[in-house]
């Protein structure tokens, strides 16, 4: 009769155990991680503040000029600026 071994001389050996499968996914969810990481702190790094260019100059509209304007409206609605403080704000925004 053959032998039909599954050890180290088996044919029936696929080449990865338990042990190594778990160390690939365990090293994937490492590398995943990580990606995961850099990837949050570029885009929360991006959205504080304005965005400029090489120059200094703003490179487009921002989200917290909107934010300003947004302001500035619910302030004087509620009264706790005037309207000539208002327009100094919205001239001051350039809006």
């Amino acid at each position: 009769m053959m032998n039909q071994g599954y050890g180290y001389g088996g044919g029936m050996s696929s080449g990865f155990g338990l042990s190594e499968i778990l160390f690939l996914v365990f090293g994937a969810l490492v590398v995943a991680g990580i990606v995961v990481l850099i990837v949050w702190a570029v885009r929360s790094s991006h959205g504080q503040g304005t965005t400029t260019t090489g120059s200094g100059a703003t490179a487009g509209p921002s989200v917290g000029h909107d934010e300003a304007v947004a302001i500035a409206r619910r302030r004087l609605a509620t009264g706790e600026i005037t309207k000539e403080q208002y327009d100094e704000i919205m001239t001051a925004l350039g809006g």
